[in-house]
């Protein structure tokens, strides 16, 4: 890395009687600081669902903007691996608020796009600046929260998605008041997210030891399962990718089961305003309600399933993904079958509360099994199958699906997808299991 994107250098330790307060006080700061960060990465990528009608009246097709919407998860499918493994030799500092500063920046030109090829080269653009944003919060997230806490603290943290993407309605409406036109839906989050980059590096921070603290396995007498000869030695991208990646059959089972999971997620979620519609007569107001419980049930959801993952199965995360699972089985049952409208909420609300259970489950395992100077480039990994096979299949292949054989061949599609995510993960059924590793005899190295 150059520059300032070069993780901080190490300073003296700090007297021993300010370490735990100083501890307590940066790690509270800096989750808030990922928290809010990811949360704005949100305001600049779910805005343009909300213009579509905005610009279909500028003259585009729905065509030509589901071709743009596409061009964002293909960007950021591949940007979140490769951007992953820079991610892990970088300082998060700077390298999460570039993200968010130049995400913000090109959502200022979409207002003044007249022709589809730019507008699809702007997107293009967005989703890679967005593929900047979750791989340095898991770096972060390794170094100052430790292994036995990791489930509760990920599982917290990955509702910053939902609370953003729920959020960014209000932002786009205050846009649209404010500079009294439509274009105010990328004028305001775009700017928002330029302010907040720029906030993001005053109060982020890189590792432990840039502040002068011990490592967090030292400090929460904490060791993990995957050790290295020295845990805070930057490695190399090869060493990161070759060694510890792609040499690991773990990773590519949770990163195929992650094709299904975001398959069954996007599946669902994507379609629901256009299958409650035309199969089920609902109202738009009946279904945007709709759409807001899948989404706000996956808060208490996310949560709740980190805690049991740490609390009950010893860390191992396989166990409760594969529950979670089974109850979006039936939930999707029930669902593809039900014509009334409360029994269609309740579902969609089990659905959304178990569905982003096994995402964010895949996140932490991908962070669980490799070294945390690798931690990006895992992640990075296994979101790579996810954005690239399951929500590109969830866009296209749902579609086709359905176009062919009705509704009903598009909910069989998504069931048999959760049946193949439950099979992947079964594979690593007993992995990184805390209870099986004697954390209190292990020396740091």
């Amino acid at each position: 890395m150059f520059g300032i994107f070069k993780p901080a250098p190490h300073i003296s330790r700090l007297p021993e009687e300010k370490i735990d307060s100083t501890y307590k006080r940066y790690r509270i700061q800096v989750f808030l600081s990922i928290y809010l960060g990811y949360m704005l990465y949100y305001f600049v990528r779910s805005n343009f669902s909300l213009a579509k009608a905005y610009l279909i009246h500028q003259g585009f097709t729905k065509t030509e903007l589901g071709l743009v919407a596409s061009a964002l998860g293909l960007a950021y499918g591949i940007s979140k691996f490769v951007m992953g493994n820079l991610s892990d030799r970088s300082n998060p500092r700077y390298f999460l608020a570039a993200g968010l500063i130049l995400s913000g920046i090109v959502n200022l030109f979409f207002p003044i796009t007249k022709g589809i090829t730019f507008l699809f080269a702007l997107m293009f653009l967005n989703g890679w600046f967005q593929g900047m944003g979750w791989p340095p919060c898991g770096r972060t997230m390794t170094h100052w929260f430790s292994d036995g806490e990791r489930g509760v603290k990920m599982s917290i943290w990955n509702t910053a998605h939902n609370v953003g993407g729920g959020f960014i309605a209000v932002i786009a409406l205050a846009g649209v008041s404010i500079f009294g036109s439509w274009k105010g839906l990328f004028y305001l989050p775009g700017l928002i997210a330029i302010v907040g980059g720029l906030l993001y590096i005053i109060f982020a921070k890189d590792t432990p030891q840039s502040v002068g603290l011990p490592p967090i396995e030292e400090y929460k007498n904490d060791y993990p399962e995957v050790n290295v000869e020295d845990r805070e030695r930057e490695m190399t991208g090869k060493e990161i990718l070759f060694k510890y990646v792609l040499n690991n059959k773990y990773l590519w089972y949770i990163a195929l089961a992650n094709v299904f999971v975001y398959l069954v997620r996007y599946g669902i979620i994507n379609w629901v305003p256009t299958y409650l519609q035309e199969a089920r007569h609902f109202s738009p107001k009946d279904t945007a309600i709709a759409f807001q419980i899948y989404e706000y049930a996956a808060i208490p959801g996310t949560i709740i399933v980190g805690w049991i993952s740490d609390r009950f199965f010893s860390g191992r995360r396989a166990p409760i993904g594969i529950i979670c699972m089974i109850g979006v089985t039936f939930g999707v049952f029930i669902y593809s079958h039900s014509t009334s409208l409360l029994v269609i909420n309740i579902t969609l609300a089990v659905i959304g509360a178990l569905i982003y259970g096994p995402v964010m489950l895949i996140g932490v395992s991908a962070l669980d099994m490799v070294p945390k100077k690798a931690g990006g480039t895992a992640a990075g990994f296994t979101g790579l199958f996810g954005y690239m096979g399951g929500q590109v299949a969830a866009e296209i292949v749902m579609g086709i699906v359905v176009d062919k054989f009705s509704w009903n061949g598009g909910f069989m599609l998504i069931l048999a997808a959760c049946v193949l995510s439950i099979v992947f993960l079964a594979f690593t059924w007993n992995v990184h299991d805390r209870s099986k590793y004697n954390k209190d005899n292990e020396l740091p190295a």
